[in-house]
């Protein structure tokens, strides 16, 4: 199966400047519905497979190359399966050459810098894919919905209003175009879950002891602000999904399309950048020529 990372880019990605409605996309999008849905998970997990054979070939380019870093973003509301879609879109690649970092509440010392600070210390070097299960994208969600989040920063002047968002959302372009141009690729995917399949997810975990340890109260608390969260996250895809750091909007009802979506966007993203083999110089040709025959006498 050839993949089209063009179509899946039309499909998922937010273009700059367009007037972007989450309602317009689908949680539950599955494909062809006139298809079987056999023939649906068939063809994902052809995707899936193919995705990450390329990932895995792409990755060990990026490391010789030497040019280009690749941050991946993963936003969502909770029970999205953010870890899951790392593990199974990642399982292929070489371990040494991807980092992932879950950015949980800030530390005090965290607080006592600006919000892009923490973000700013995990960022990959060259040759390397860094993963973010949440980001800095996070001080213009929860933090919106949560007034007290913001009165803990303490930062002087800045009230929970519309133009702290805005700015909010220029510095992060501001940051992500300086990334940019300085040889990082940008990748951000929000995984697209309806609160009625939250809201299944939730219950197996309650229902599955040996999923128990997966679930937290506060996470049901949350459920109470989602058309709050719906908004912050309306407006921060809008505002900041730019050429250079654009925003995918993936399907997450259905895990097997979700997994197979964000491998081909990160294996197309990748693949994008034009990256080629390292050559030697003349001189360094020579010498591989005269350890080949030192070899060959053995």
């Amino acid at each position: 199966m050839s993949i089209d990372f063009t179509a899946v880019e039309k499909l998922f990605r937010v273009k700059p400047g367009k007037n972007f409605r989450l309602v317009d996309h689908n949680p539950a999008w599955a494909g062809d519905e006139h298809l079987p849905e056999r023939m649906r998970k068939e063809q994902a997990r052809a995707i899936l497979d193919e995705s990450r054979a390329d990932l895995a070939a792409t990755q060990e380019l990026l490391h010789a190359a030497d040019s280009w870093s690749v941050l991946v973003i993963f936003q969502a509301m909770d029970a999205a399966c953010k870890d899951g879609a790392i593990k199974h879109v990642m399982s292929g690649v070489n371990p040494q050459g991807v980092e992932v970092t879950s950015f949980k509440q800030p530390s005090t010392e965290e607080l006592d810098h600006t919000f892009l600070w923490r973000c700013m210390k995990r960022l990959p070097e060259r040759g390397r894919i860094g993963i973010f299960n949440r980001s800095y994208d996070e001080e213009v969600l929860i933090v919106r919905v949560h007034d007290s989040l913001l009165e803990a920063q303490r930062i002087p002047g800045v009230e929970p209003r519309g133009r702290t968002w805005r700015e909010r959302f220029d510095d992060i372009n501001a940051f992500e175009r300086h990334l940019a141009r300085n040889g990082t690729a940008i990748v951000k995917i929000f995984l697209n879950i309806s609160r009625d399949e939250q809201r299944k997810r939730f219950l197996a975990r309650i229902d599955e002891p040996e999923k128990h340890w997966k679930f937290s109260i506060s996470d049901v608390a949350e459920r109470r602000h989602w058309d709050a969260y719906m908004e912050a996250y309306e407006d921060a895809i809008a505002a900041t999904s730019t050429e250079h750091a654009p925003w995918y909007v993936i399907p997450a009802d259905r895990k097997w399309v979700s997994r197979a979506a964000v491998a081909t966007v990160l294996a197309g993203t990748i693949r994008r950048l034009g990256l080629a083999w390292p050559t030697v110089d003349a001189a360094k040709q020579r010498q591989i020529e005269e350890a080949r025959r030192q070899l060959e006498k053995e």
